[in-house]
């Protein structure tokens, strides 16, 4: 489908397009089609923009990911489809490895996306060895399933669109999780310990950038800029940010159509 760059939902429109061949080629389930819907809409809510609350938690995760020992990119398939470029940049900027995890797991899938992120620039990709059989104790659903070389055995990971079931799990081992997530009120917002509450597509290439801009700062800033961050006040400042926007639009609305019902 052609999309003519003046039309005013073309950067939308073209990201579903891009879903909807994800999807034909196996790498995107339909549930992960929902997904994007359910995040869309909350886009909607931010007004299609990285606000700087966002900003704020991006440059926080740029230098946990740089504190890090042993960083993992998690990556699922509607990832895989929208940012597989960045995904490499961002792991080779921060010296982190990147893994295949997946709700919906079929060996085809894993292949598919493999073969994408490869297609992107990836040297190594886990999770889809056969010999991956590590385990998450205490999470039931196929996203227990790890790679003894990645995601067990990391100290931060980044689990961009994820399910909070995880995300709960890896808090609950230790671990330092960093998600991107549209939605503040969602469980995996909720349970991170650092959430960019922004569309993926915009929020990696700025990650990319802060962690390049941080990599020669020394650890100890790092370590106290993290340390300051508190991800719950962060998100309940986002959470503001919507609700005072709906009520900026709703008095805007309101006055217009005032305005309408005063005209004959």
């Amino acid at each position: 489908m052609e999309i003519p760059r003046s039309h005013p939902r073309a950067e939308s429109l073209r990201i579903r397009e891009a879903l909807k061949k994800g999807f034909e080629e196996g790498l995107v389930v339909e549930q992960g089609l929902m997904a994007h819907g359910r995040g869309e809409a909350f886009d909607y809510l931010l007004g299609e923009k990285t606000i700087p609350l966002a900003a704020d938690a991006i440059k926080i995760a740029a230098a946990a990911l740089l504190l890090a020992d042993k960083p993992v990119i998690s990556v699922n398939g509607n990832v895989a489809v929208l940012t597989p470029k960045e995904v490499v940049d961002l792991a080779e900027a921060a010296g982190a490895k990147i893994e295949v995890n997946l709700f919906y797991r079929t060996p085809q899938r894993e292949k598919a996306i493999e073969k994408r992120l490869r297609s992107a620039g990836a040297r190594e990709v886990l999770g889809v060895d056969p010999s991956a059989t590590a385990e998450l104790p205490g999470l039931e659903s196929l996203r227990r399933k790890v790679d003894q070389k990645g995601i067990l055995v990391a100290d931060v990971v980044l689990v961009p669109l994820e399910d909070g079931d995880r995300t709960e799990t890896l808090r609950r081992l230790g671990k330092t999780v960093i998600t991107i997530d549209l939605n503040p009120l969602s469980r995996t917002a909720q349970t991170a310990s650092v959430t960019i509450v922004d569309n993926l597509v915009r929020a990696m290439p700025l990650l990319i950038k802060e962690v390049n801009r941080l990599r020669g700062e020394k650890p100890d800033l790092l370590r106290k800029t993290v340390e300051q961050f508190d991800n719950r006040v962060n998100l309940g400042k986002c959470i503001s940010y919507i609700a005072e926007r709906l009520m900026h639009i709703s008095k805007s609305t309101g006055k217009m159509s005032d305005n309408s019902n005063g005209e004959q």
